[in-house]
């Protein structure tokens, strides 16, 4: 029966994985065209998918390769946009911090904004599902979206500038986050916390690059840890 029940959770993973590959491939693409075009070979661009797994802080960080900006503010920058990594891995732990040192080490790395949108969800709903089942459907989401990740990266720096702009594949970006950021605003902090990021991140656009991007992540965090803290001291 445990058998039974962790292949379903697993088939069910799968399931709720797919319909990201919408987004994963032109996603990947678009990394990888955008890789070479900023000078990366292939090897440094697979690089960066392969051991990094983070679209949002890969672009960024080529973003400001490209702009020349100094190694401490890509460094910086990027890091800021992957703190939320953080936030995932700790809202996680009551679900599968029981797992494996190697389990364990393997969820840090697969961790991708799409695989903790879909687990945190199946969790909530079932709390009290057995570690093996819940280690299963996580898993299940990564089989359809890693590979397609990696290879998409691939096609997307092997052809590179050939890839015709009518594709428009840079609408992957945007439409990824809203979707997964969407659901997730079911509280005040967190929307107030959005609300100034975006406010200050369009503000300071103007800023030499990755500045602007920082002071509104600075921001937002305070906003929302504010907003929290108030929401406590009322009741």
């Amino acid at each position: 029966m445990a058998v039974s029940t962790t292949k379903s959770a697993y088939g069910q993973g799968i399931a709720q994985g797919l319909p990201f590959v919408l987004v994963i491939v032109p996603f990947g693409l678009l990394f990888g065209v955008v890789g070479t075009e900023a000078g990366l070979n292939l090897a440094e661009v697979m690089g960066f998918s392969v051991l990094v797994i983070a679209g949002a802080a890969q672009f960024t960080a080529v973003q400001l390769m490209t702009d020349n900006a100094p190694i401490v503010l890509i460094l910086a920058a990027s890091l800021t946009v992957n703190l939320r990594m953080a936030m995932y891995s700790a809202s996680l732990v009551p679900h599968l911090g029981r797992a494996t040192l190697w389990q364990r080490a393997l969820v840090a790395y697969m961790n991708v904004d799409q695989l903790f949108a879909a687990s945190s969800a199946r969790y909530e709903q079932t709390p009290d599902e057995p570690l093996r089942d819940k280690l299963a459907f996580f898993f299940g989401v990564a089989t359809p979206i890693l590979p397609l990740w990696y290879g998409s990266t691939f096609g997307g720096a092997t052809l590179g500038a050939t890839v015709p702009p009518a594709f428009a594949l840079d609408f992957a970006l945007p439409i990824t986050f809203l979707a997964m950021v969407g659901p997730l605003l079911r509280t005040l902090p967190h929307v107030a916390a959005a609300i100034v990021s975006a406010s200050l991140a369009l503000a300071f656009a103007w800023m030499p690059a990755g500045v602007g991007l920082l002071i509104a992540a600075a921001a937002a965090c305070v906003t929302g840890a504010a907003v929290e803290t108030w929401m406590e001291a009322r009741g």
